[in-house]
């Protein structure tokens, strides 16, 4: 009788160890994957791939993509609801913060680094540098022949970013003094596009982030003096304020957004993420 009697007891004790381990199982907290978009600004689209690459390594169950088009599209992504990160080189215009504040979106508003706007001819072109009048001029189409300038006897061709560019409306507002740029100012939908076009074309110029001016064409150094003192953009002019053409770089979420995208809008602003924006090409604000 004893013997049955502890039969039936480790079978119980076994029954209910067994209860005990499904239970555990069944409440166990199920690993959570993530993923996001960022949009917007060409300028930002080199350093923000690098960076959701490296973070991404950092953090296995987050998914970012990461797209251009534009700091004028990222805004609007962000407005209609396309996009979870916005990046622009530029600042919001009342017209975008009415819109957000109509949908009652509180926007976070963060800046990740600096970039130096290089104004970029063909390799071949001999004139080397130039007044912020002169480019005034040149983009307005008051000034049509590099004679103008010092240069050769040959037509300008003028190379620009489209409108929903935000260093279309940086270079408009910072260096043509608010005025309109030529009519036959050749638009072109990608940062990348100017560099190729102006490398190709003997008579062009155009303007890019300091990132993308690469060997293919040539810096040139620029003046807000008056011609008396001119500067090539680089890391260490544009971290020292001495060259003139230089803009923040923004990052823009809604405060809902916040526990999925601050992570890495804080991992940018990291010394890791900074060491990246600073190899690239751009100024760390830190």
């Amino acid at each position: 009788m004893k013997t049955k009697f502890l039969l039936f007891s480790i079978v119980l004790m076994a029954t209910s160890c067994g209860e005990k381990n499904t239970s555990e199982a069944s409440t166990a907290i199920p690993i959570e994957k993530k993923s996001f978009t960022i949009k917007g600004s060409d300028t930002m689209l080199p350093v923000s791939q690098k960076e959701a690459e490296d973070f991404m390594k950092t953090d296995s169950l987050t998914s970012i993509s990461v797209v251009g088009g534009g700091s004028g599209v990222g805004i609007s992504a962000l407005i209609d609801g396309s996009t979870d990160l916005c990046m622009a080189s530029r600042d919001l215009k009342t017209e975008e913060k009415l819109k957000f504040s109509d949908k009652k979106m509180n926007i976070t508003e963060t800046v990740v680094g600096y970039d130096a706007l290089s104004i970029i001819v063909n390799t071949e072109n001999k004139v080397a540098q130039l007044t912020r009048e002169q480019l005034e001029e040149i983009f307005t189409g008051k000034i049509k022949n590099w004679k103008e300038v010092g240069g050769a006897n040959e037509k300008i061709v003028v190379y620009s970013r489209e409108s929903s560019s935000g260093t279309y409306e940086f270079f408009k507002e910072h260096v043509m003094g608010k005025k309109n740029y030529a009519n036959d100012v050749l638009s072109l939908s990608s940062t990348g596009a100017i560099v190729q076009s102006v490398s190709q074309t003997k008579g062009a110029i155009g303007y890019v982030g300091m990132a993308y001016a690469d060997q293919s064409v040539k810096s040139l150094g620029v003046s807000y003096d008056q011609g008396k003192t001119f500067v090539l953009p680089s890391l260490a002019t544009a971290l020292d304020k001495t060259y003139p053409v230089s803009r923040p770089l923004f990052y823009f979420y809604d405060a809902s957004k916040s526990l999925l995208v601050k992570p890495f809008v804080d991992y940018v602003l990291s010394a890791a993420g900074q060491k990246i924006l600073g190899d690239i090409g751009y100024v760390p604000v830190k």
